[in-house]
């Protein structure tokens, strides 16, 4: 029964084993790999361009707003690439990349790359940018401001939930999913929605010289393909990122370019984080610019 037992947990105890005997090559290799990956950084020529990536739904922006900062002050970039692939995301952190991107530019030029979608919370980041360059399949726009949350009444009576409140404010409960919310809490829900949304379509009218008067043309949450955004006024190129780069190399004024190079372990971190955060996101309500 014993040798039997040995033979089952063979497979496992077989690689706990090696490691354990092998761990101090394992860590000494890696040492050396350390050492000799930060050895050829220093051999590398430092970027004048600088290429960043605001991907997925934007719920933090912590990462982005760190390269942007980082790119401002380094003073061999001369100017920064924004690639963007992104449905939109919250307005908070959607307004903190524009106006980032809006000092930044006073700074160095900036070219947006719409790879992908570039849409609500990702258009209002990009709209400071010297230029907006979109794939030709890329989807654009969806200007426009969304708060929704369920109503999970009927769900509480079938399993026996009560809740009991107390509260001070009668707006306190205001987009509460355990009720149908009143008139007056839904009209305060839409005072919120309604000046937001006049923020987005300032911001957006100011950045990229349009009548604000005209925003049901471009914005009220139109989706356009990148040929209709560029009619009205959304974008400024159909092109794909190689025509990107050579814009921004020429406002730049670099003739041989030399781009940052993303840390394969931060970017897999990054996308990591980035699915975590936007599977957790799904079960929280919120003021998204969607």
């Amino acid at each position: 029964m014993l040798n039997f037992l040995k033979m089952v947990f063979l497979p496992i105890t077989a690689p706990i084993k090696f490691i354990q005997e092998n761990f101090k090559t394992f860590f000494f290799l890696a040492i050396v790999f350390y050492i000799f990956s930060n050895s050829d950084a220093t051999n590398i020529k430092k970027p004048n361009l600088y290429k960043i990536d605001l991907v997925g739904p934007i719920m933090i922006a912590d990462d982005v707003l760190e390269r942007i900062e980082k790119a401002k002050n380094d003073k061999s970039v001369k100017g920064v690439l924004l690639n963007v692939n992104s449905p939109g995301g919250t307005v908070a952190p959607s307004v903190e990349i524009a106006y980032a991107i809006k000092e930044l530019n006073k700074i160095k030029p900036v070219v947006v790359y719409a790879s992908g979608v570039i849409a609500s919370g990702s258009y209002y980041s990009a709209i400071w940018a010297n230029k907006i360059i979109a794939n030709p399949g890329s989807m654009v726009g969806s200007i426009g401001v969304i708060m929704q949350g369920a109503n999970v009444s009927e769900l509480m009576k079938k399993i026996g939930v009560k809740t009991q409140t107390v509260k001070v404010g009668e707006y306190k409960e205001a987009g509460t999913p355990t009720r149908s919310w009143t008139k007056s809490e839904k009209a305060e829900l839409e005072k919120v929605i309604n000046d937001t949304y006049d923020m987005f379509i300032t911001d957006v009218s100011t950045a990229r010289g349009l009548k604000k008067e005209d925003h049901k043309l471009y914005a009220d949450a139109h989706i356009f393909t990148s040929r209709q955004a560029k009619e009205v006024g959304l974008i400024d190129e159909v092109a794909t990122i190689s025509k990107a780069k050579s814009d921004l190399m020429k406002l730049s004024n670099v003739s041989k370019p030399v781009w940052n190079k993303e840390d394969k372990f931060d970017k897999f971190m990054e996308k990591l984080v980035s699915q975590t955060v936007s599977q957790l996101s799904i079960h929280f309500n919120g003021l998204k610019a969607y």
